[in-house]
């Protein structure tokens, strides 16, 4: 059984010309492709297969999923087989964009099924003939998150943000976020940014992990919605990245660095607040969106 030991990332400071302090956490350093919370939303659940002697890990995504990547990084880090079962069967007959080729190439077996069949799979957790179909096998859920997930997540922070005043953080299914406020200081508000619209419902995930209510949910910087942009987000997400040597992406970091400056701009944080960005990684999506729209750097 291989050990599962992720590192302390740095802390690195971001320049502004307001009264505020503004940190990031490198949670993108700590591994090269498992990377950021992905890793730490897997730690648990690996543990977990490890412990039950089963052989394969098996889960769901989209054409580019941040979690498909990490899940077959880490399937074959520690001796895992893998299986991602992929939202869109037309999928089949194209060449794979750089997320899937990686993943394939990493010896996860990439199953593409219509998406009527993955909303079925995936909003009712209907398992129980992959779990046949395919024994020995550690089912994960779309996005990775479950309570061992969450767990995970509240290792992110650590004696050294307990002095932050806001806690900032990219949202997708609300795991990460969860662990997050479960890990928090009392005094310390938790700001999370949805990379989609209509993000309310998430309120709903995060109150069946904790019941602390010491956060807010950004909904003003999705820009239209999940995967979508304006050419005022990449060009943020361009300079930022040139200007503080720090790597971000369109989806989830650089829509919540636009709107942590933003809300900065706009006095939402009190004078000499201390705040800290979860920098959660998914820079393996940068050559994919670079395929696509070929507008990034």
């Amino acid at each position: 059984m291989k050990h599962i030991i992720i590192p302390a990332c740095p802390i690195q400071s971001i320049s502004t010309p307001y009264t505020v302090q503004l940190d990031v956490l490198r949670e993108d350093l700590n591994h090269p492709l498992i990377q950021g919370n992905k890793f730490r939303k897997l730690k648990y659940n690996l543990i977990e297969a490890q412990k039950l002697n089963l052989d394969t890990l098996l889960t769901f995504g989209g054409a580019y999923s941040n979690h498909i990547h990490a899940t077959a990084a880490a399937a074959k880090a520690f001796g895992f087989k893998s299986i991602g079962i992929i939202r869109g069967e037309e999928l089949a007959t194209k060449e794979l964009n750089p997320t899937l080729k990686d993943a394939q190439n990493m010896g996860m077996d990439l199953k593409f099924i219509s998406r009527t069949e993955y909303r079925d799979l995936t909003q009712n957790h209907n398992y129980h003939h992959l779990q046949e179909q395919f024994p020995n096998t550690y089912i994960l859920p779309e996005g990775g998150s479950n309570e061992l997930a969450v767990k995970g997540c509240e290792e992110i922070l650590d004696e050294r943000t307990s002095a932050y005043d806001f806690i900032c953080v990219p949202m997708g299914t609300a795991g990460t976020i969860s662990g997050i406020i479960r890990s928090a200081k009392p005094h310390q508000k938790v700001l999370g940014f949805p990379a989609l619209k209509g993000a309310d419902f998430l309120k709903e995930s995060i109150e069946a992990y904790t019941t602390h209510t010491h956060y807010e949910i950004i909904n003003a910087y999705h820009f239209g919605g999940y995967a979508k942009f304006t050419d005022v987000l990449i060009k943020f997400v361009n300079n930022f990245s040139a200007e503080s040597q720090i790597p971000v992406e369109p989806i989830y970091t650089g829509k919540m660095f636009y709107g942590i400056l933003d809300l900065i701009e706009n006095d939402y944080f009190p004078e000499n607040s201390k705040i800290l960005a979860i920098h959660t990684g998914g820079l393996q999506g940068i050559e994919g969106f670079n395929k696509a729209h070929k507008q990034f750097i």
